[in-house]
């Protein structure tokens, strides 16, 4: 039967993803960022998942407002990265995992959640990012992934329950696949942050860590917090936190902090890393 490790959350800010394919890392703005990495990134090279659950979501890239799916799933062998404008970024193709993948779709469908089956797609950095933030510059990622993408760009958004229901959902599914294979599931997305309008460049820290406090301790709580709400807190980008309730919802009711990390400015978003494992 396969096993769920644990559980990263982790913002997917796109800054991140070029100080590391320009070698950035260590210049001062951004050393104390991947410093703040070092304990996730140990913590993954020691549990070795076979498979990481990435939710995400497309910035307009694979996905505009011609065709919307609230929640798609990528149930390809292989993934490429997506041109966003500036290129690809110069990381490995992301290797999927078709058999748990058409696995994860029947299992969601038949348990009512109306999942787009998605055989055929480009990443961008709403994955890779959160792939580098965890496993670095590897010449091929150690894993296979399974991208998982969710609208909180379009309105209507999915609701923080739905979501958090949703990753109850994919750990049953986890845990009646018959092969013996180890997953992780990634939350991505947020912190605070909004890029446009009056607004730009809101960062609320306070509101941030009291989320991350409540995110650990009272999960089924948290999620009831309305759209209106994150939007009027954390700016119109910190709503993408919801995502990371699907990873929290797959997890136990009461869980190991295995690293906690918070850091004002990446860019202009508040980072947010968060390891998480079942006690």
């Amino acid at each position: 039967m396969a096993k769920l490790l644990g559980g990263v959350g982790t913002s997917h800010v796109p800054s991140i993803g070029a100080a590391v394919d320009h070698g950035k890392t260590q210049e001062p703005y951004w050393k104390p960022v991947f410093d703040g990495m070092q304990a996730a990134k140990k913590w993954i090279a020691q549990a070795r998942p076979d498979v990481c659950v990435v939710v995400y979501n497309d910035h307009a890239s694979c996905f505009a407002l011609d065709l919307t799916p609230t929640f798609a799933l990528g149930v390809g062998s292989e993934f490429q990265p997506h041109d966003e404008g500036y290129g690809p970024r110069p990381v490995p193709v992301v290797k999927g995992d078709p058999d748990f993948g058409w696995h994860l779709a029947e299992s969601l469908i038949l348990d009512e959640f109306d999942i787009t089956i998605v055989s055929d797609m480009t990443v961008d950095h709403g994955l890779t990012v959160p792939l580098s933030v965890m496993f670095g510059q590897p010449d091929e990622w150690p894993c296979k992934v399974i991208p998982l993408c969710v609208n909180v760009v379009q309105y209507p958004q999915p609701t923080g329950n739905r979501c958090f229901n949703l990753g109850k959902a994919i750990r049953r599914a986890i845990e009646s696949y018959d092969a013996d294979i180890k997953v992780a599931i990634f939350g991505t997305g947020g912190l605070s942050h909004q890029l446009q309008g009056e607004r730009a460049g809101v960062i609320n820290a306070e509101y941030d860590n009291r989320w991350l406090d409540r995110f650990v301790a009272e999960p089924a709580e948290l999620a009831r917090i309305g759209h209106t709400e994150l939007l009027r807190e954390t700016g119109s980008e910190g709503i993408e936190c919801i995502m990371w309730l699907i990873m929290r919802g797959a997890l136990d009711e009461h869980v190991k902090v295995v690293h906690r990390f918070y850091h004002v400015p990446a860019s202009n978003t508040a980072y947010g890393l968060l390891v998480l494992e079942n006690k």
